[in-house]
This record gives structure tokens, C-alpha cells and sequence, in this order.
């Protein structure tokens, strides 16, 4: 298990090692609209497991979007400090 802090600053190191072989890296070359895109479709699949799938299944899609909003962010250039601000 892993915080959501925990998994920004992960992600954060993948993005500075620029490893080709890391999904994140690649996910960050589509740049802030390929993310974009990615973030949606995770919000669909989230509320479709919410309402169809049961507990489990939407905990599974809930963290992928929550991975896709930290690489968005990413993309976008801001950290959490900067989307705190708004919560």
C-alpha cells in the first residue's frame, strides 16, 4: 500500500529517469492531451465498476484514475501543493 504522496513522489522519479521502458514515461509523451484522454476514460470505467461491479472492482479502476490524475499532473506541470490549494 502506498499513500497518495508516496506514489506522486514515485512518479515523479520515473518522470526524471526518463526510463523508455516505464509506462508513466511513455504515458508523458502523449503529453497533457493523451493523458487528458486517459483520465476520462479511467473516470468512466471508475463509475461504471461503482455501479455495476462491486467494491473491489471499483478500488481497482479508483487507483488507475488516480494514477492517470497524478501523470495529468505531471503533464501539466504541477505538484501536489498546487491542487492541495484547491481541495
Amino acid at each position: 500500500m502506498k499513500t497518495f504522496e508516496e506514489l506522486f513522489a514515485e512518479l515523479s522519479a520515473k518522470a526524471a529517469a526518463g526510463d523508455p521502458t516505464s509506462g508513466t514515461v511513455v504515458a508523458l509523451r502523449g503529453g497533457v492531451h493523451g493523458v487528458g484522454k486517459k483520465v476520462v476514460e479511467e473516470a468512466a470505467e471508475s463509475w461504471m465498476a461503482a455501479e455495476h461491479e462491486g467494491r473491489e472492482r471499483a478500488a481497482e479502476e479508483i487507483a488507475q484514475l488516480l494514477y492517470q490524475a497524478q501523470v495529468l499532473m505531471l503533464a501539466a506541470g504541477l505538484e501536489l501543493k498546487d491542487v492541495y490549494r484547491h481541495l
